[in-house]
């Protein structure tokens, strides 16, 4: 294990040298940028005026009446420093450790994969935050989909808007009426470019990089990269005719991979949650949605064939399946908008459902604090971040030794803890809805641990997803329904750490 972050090592040591001797050059005459308050994880308030050099660092101004600071990428870290890059290397290290554990033959792991695979998470993390080019590109892909949105809300106001006024009323500014549209119209439209073949045809070329830089058989190729775009159970469609003849390995990186990317229907509504009304945030974070969902791609490779590697002889043979969804266009729309309708009731009940038990738990808790007066230490030892023994207090600090390993704030380890606390025992919906509002108040010290929380959140690696999994795979390959049973938590771990391991890489490169 010596040489495993030899490469990546070398190429963000001399990635970090090069800005710090551009930040070294221009530290004379660089601009000051000064806000009122800046101490709001615990008091909890909003930044209420920001002096900033526009030319450099543009600020945006969210609704409610209040400003909030919306800095561009080069704005969202501190700077590099020698702590933060040993946190992030040590938490790089870490994450690998962890898969090395729970490997079923540590022995037949091949470090070549690992190496290019870490390799490939850094370049794209590199090229997103610094190299102008790609910048530019995928901020045209993230303006695609924010005009994708505008496009739902003609649709929804159509819908709901107000005979009088012809707009929308302020009471029915809501997530069911906001947000959920959003779901049906992007399933639709995903059907279309499905029946097209335009999908295809973009799974068929990120597929062929893959088998060829990770040396992957050409099925679990197109059922990862696959996922970039499809639900978890969607994806496998394009595979199923390979399903039943699948070794362990290239089913566990099949189910991994659908726990570590986000399908572009719920990528949407995160945009939504996150960037609100303002068209500047909702750019940023699509870029980092998109981003983060990509990377994952090759990381979760690194940490599926660390937990099982492939031993057995593979086909490289990339041959997406020719069923489309619909025997036409407008059949197609007609399954998209079915399919898209069901999700979208399933995401409001499945929220309805796990914020009322979050509710329940929580007075639970908060009575048994009472009882035992752990809530006035509880309070008085968070400073008043937290008031009472909640589930959210027991997830932010069980989680929280690993987020400073991995190198978010000091200040902030307990918040981004409870998320993905959050997002494993309940769903990525609850850690993304908690993360907006804690952007929303103010909450972190930091703003890089806002992009680093986005990277994490990033998937549907929870323990709901291992049954959805089960009978959506499951019936597309009814032999292989046991051994899915039995990799559903390995699963879970290669998607979870997948995700961790993007927003570490970018941790270290925002500094």
């Amino acid at each position: 294990m010596k040489r495993i972050f030899f490469f990546p090592l070398l190429m963000l040591g001399l990635f970090i040298n090069c800005n710090l001797l551009n930040a070294q050059k221009e530290s004379s005459d660089s601009d000051t940028v000064i806000t009122d308050s800046l101490i709001i994880q615990q008091q909890f308030l909003l930044v209420d005026s920001i002096s900033v050099d526009i030319a450099k660092k543009p600020v945006s101004i969210t609704n409610k009446g209040h400003k909030q600071v919306l800095l561009d990428q080069d704005a969202f870290g501190s700077g590099f420093s020698f702590m933060s890059l040993i946190r992030g290397l040590l938490g790089m290290m870490v994450l690998v450790f962890i898969a090395y554990v729970f490997s079923s033959n540590r022995k037949a792991i091949s470090w070549k994969i690992v190496i290019t695979g870490l390799t490939i998470q850094i370049l794209l993390a590199i090229g997103v935050l610094q190299v102008h080019l790609i910048q530019v590109f995928f901020e045209f892909i993230g303006q695609i989909f924010v005009k994708i949105l505008d496009f739902t809300n003609e649709g929804t106001k159509f819908l709901f808007k107000s005979m009088a006024t012809g707009e929308i009323e302020p009471p029915l500014l809501n997530f069911a009426i906001t947000i959920l549209p959003t779901i049906i119209f992007f399933s639709a439209l995903t059907s279309v470019l499905f029946y097209f073949g335009i999908i295809q045809k973009v799974v068929y070329a990120l597929a062929w990089v893959m088998t060829r830089l990770l040396r992957l058989s050409g099925a679990e190729s197109l059922s990862v990269v696959g996922n970039i775009f499809l639900g978890q159970t969607e994806s496998p469609l394009m595979i199923k005719a390979y399903l039943e003849k699948m070794t362990r390995s290239e089913m566990l990186l099949v189910m991994s991979g659908g726990m570590a990317t986000l399908a572009g229907g719920v990528l949407a509504v995160y945009i939504s949650f996150l960037g609100g009304d303002d068209p500047a945030q909702r750019l940023l974070f699509a870029k980092h949605l998109l981003t983060a969902s990509i990377m994952a791609a090759p990381g979760v490779v690194v940490i599926s064939k660390i937990l099982i590697p492939q031993t057995e002889d593979i086909s490289k043979e990339i041959d997406i399946s020719r069923d489309r969804i619909g025997k036409n266009v407008l059949d197609a729309i007609s399954n998209g908008t079915g399919q898209g309708l069901r999700l979208a009731i399933n995401v409001a009940a499945m929220l309805l459902v796990f914020l009322a038990f979050i509710a329940m738990f929580n007075y639970i808790f908060a009575k048994i604090g009472d009882w035992t007066t752990l809530n006035d230490t509880i309070s008085s030892f968070t400073h008043g971040q937290y008031d009472t023994l909640s589930l959210q207090f027991i997830l932010g600090y069980a989680f929280a030794p690993l987020m400073w390993l991995l190198g978010v704030a000091t200040e902030d380890i307990t918040l981004v803890g409870r998320m993905l606390g959050e997002k494993i025992i309940m769903t990525e919906f609850i850690g993304y809805v908690s993360l907006a509002e804690m952007k929303e108040a103010g909450a972190f010290i930091e703003q890089k641990s806002i992009i680093m929380a986005t990277y994490m959140l990033c998937g549907f690696a929870n323990f709901a997803s291992i049954g959805i999994q089960i009978g959506g795979i499951g019936s597309l390959a009814p032999g292989k329904r046991v051994l899915l049973s039995q990799l559903g938590m390995k699963a879970l771990l290669a998607g979870t750490l997948a995700s961790l391991l993007s927003a570490t890489i970018v941790g270290i490169i925002l500094g």
